[in-house]
């Protein structure tokens, strides 16, 4: 029976809460190659490097969290191919905790041991409560996505999640559809969790002269391959819906009562049971991906040209420097005091607003001159490791802003040199438990250069579902260690204190002392050297 056709029913009772985290692979959206796994081998930067994580710990759920499953893929691509900034991929791996219930308040005491209250679950029935979970499962409103959700168990538990960018090139189609089934359905039997079934999103907003119904009968051969692709490998497709325009289209149900041609209207943002449940484990949506991607993008126009002549300037004048001896030293010393002086300045102004607005008030606070400064000494490995210990506490916004703004600074000839600062960012956005944050970073310095190693390793922690306290210890070690190297070779060159007393007046000018007496200038010597006797015999100069 067709489940769309009778309202009342439930759609394989599918219960969910919200996941916090889905980790993200960077598969270029126009490269359907299979992912490329990453050696499992230490960090070839050191832990200094943040090298070493990346992705964003779960957000806990309000009381005890229950144990959160991850079926996702657990090792990311790295794209051997530029990507389109509009549709990098991200690779999902999910953790879909419960929710738990609130404690209920009574006045009377027991002494006897209080048994576990069940976790409260959000059962979703019908495709327009899995159109409306979409963006609480991902952290933010996909574009120009293919989103692909496993169902484990009988009661069909939210799973692991895949999400790329669609192919402008249809002739792509087939092996993506390929690669996205394989990957999500191998990831789960990796995990002992292969999926019972599989939920499909399409979302695209409408090119001009477009409308939703046409973007949905645009993307419906992908849907049938994804549908065929899934099949293939004995996993059914629960339901298909392509998001846009504000409605939604299932390509499962046949029914134009439940499923009209015009599609249906998604629910008003923030007013379902799913968002309800999300704001009651303090979970948040970050605005669309394309925002998101908008905060890393360099600066383009006028403002880029002028950018990057003081890049160029900075690069002239960084040779020489180098060149010198103890050069490099140098140089890394004076990056990483500018930076602390600029994440101090971005601290004392901490902007309101928009994100749009936040960031042009941290454009504002950082010139071009100190941002080439930053970019380029950046590029240096021990550099940017050192850097990586600002990652919590009070210094962690401020440098995520900073991070972001450098990332934007990236300009003309010079985009390759945001990888540094787009990795840092995103290591800040896992240590501080934003995973979609940081798992967008990470994608976006990944398509610009798919061999960097931090950010490899990082993203492949995010995929994992690491705690990335492991690597804030190292850090916060290693600093305790330069420290204390620091200190030993302070106090062996102690610094004279002893004021500096006039310069010693030549013969010629020595003032006599009053009457001739024991002064200076009262010392006499014979011929021979020797130093006579003063006034009345006094020899006590000698």
């Amino acid at each position: 029976m067709n489940p769309h056709s009778e309202p009342s029913k439930r759609i394989g009772d599918i219960h969910s809460t919200p996941a916090s985290s889905d980790s993200s692979a960077a598969n270029p959206p126009n490269s359907p190659r299979p992912p490329r796994t990453p050696e499992p081998q230490a960090p070839a930067d050191p832990p200094s490097a943040s090298a070493t994580s990346g992705p964003t710990v779960p957000t806990d759920p309000v009381g005890p969290p229950a144990p959160a499953e991850a079926t996702g893929p657990s090792t990311p691509s790295s794209p051997s191919d530029p990507i389109a900034p509009s549709t990098p991929s991200s690779l999902t791996d999910s953790t879909a905790p419960s929710i738990p219930s609130r404690p209920s308040h009574s006045s009377a005491t027991s002494d006897a041991p209080k048994a576990p209250s069940a976790d409260a679950q959000v059962t979703l029935r019908g495709p327009a409560e899995l159109a409306d979970a979409l963006p609480y499962l991902m952290g933010f409103y996909p574009d120009d996505s293919i989103v692909m959700v496993a169902l484990n168990g009988e009661r069909g538990r939210f799973g692991g999640r895949v999400r790329i960018g669609i192919p402008t090139d249809t002739a792509q189609w087939p092996d993506v559809a390929d690669q996205l089934a394989e990957c999500l359905i191998s990831a789960g039997q990796e995990r002992d969790a292969r999926p019972a079934a599989i939920i499909v999103y399409l979302c695209q907003e409408p090119a001009a002269g477009e409308s939703g119904k046409d973007v949905k009968d645009r993307l419906r051969p992908l849907a049938q391959r994804l549908r065929t692709a899934c099949g293939t490998l004995d996993v059914p497709v629960l339901e298909a819906l392509c998001l846009s325009s504000g409605h939604f289209w299932s390509y499962c149900c046949p029914d134009f009562r439940c499923c009209p041609a015009e599609g249906t209207p998604l629910v008003m943002p923030g007013t379902s049971v799913m968002a309800a449940a999300a704001a009651y484990a303090g979970m948040q949506v970050r605005g669309s991906l394309k925002e998101m991607e908008a905060r890393l993008t360099a600066r383009t126009g006028p403002r880029a040209v002028e950018q990057e002549k003081a890049l160029d300037a900075a690069a002239g004048a960084l040779v020489p420097r180098m060149l010198r001896r103890d050069g490099a030293a140098a140089v890394r010393r004076d990056t990483l005091d500018l930076a602390g002086a600029m994440i101090h300045r971005f601290r004392q102004d901490t902007p309101s607003g928009s994100n749009r607005a936040r960031d042009a008030c941290d454009d504002a606070l950082i010139t071009d001159a100190e941002a080439a400064d930053l970019i380029l000494g950046l590029q240096d490995r021990v550099t940017r490791d050192r850097a990586a210990e600002w990652m919590d506490g009070s210094a962690a916004a401020p440098a995520l802003r900073l991070w972001r703004a450098l990332a934007r600074r990236c300009a003309g000839g010079y985009v390759e040199h945001a990888v540094a600062p787009l990795t840092l960012a995103g290591w800040v956005c896992w240590s501080t438990e934003d995973g979609p944050s940081a798992r967008v970073a990470l994608s976006r310095a990944l398509a610009l250069d798919p061999d960097y190693t931090f950010a490899q390793l990082l993203h492949r922690a995010i995929n994992e579902g690491l705690d990335p306290e492991p690597l804030r210890r190292c850090l916060r070690e290693q600093h305790r260690e330069a420290v204390s190297a620091a200190a030993p070779a302070a106090k062996k060159a102690p610094q004279s204190t002893k004021r500096p007393g006039p310069s010693r007046p030549g013969p010629g000018t020595r003032p006599r002392g009053p009457r001739g007496g024991t002064g200076p200038g009262t010392r006499t010597t014979d011929g021979r050297g020797r130093r006579r006797a003063g006034r009345d015999g006094d020899r006590s100069r000698r």
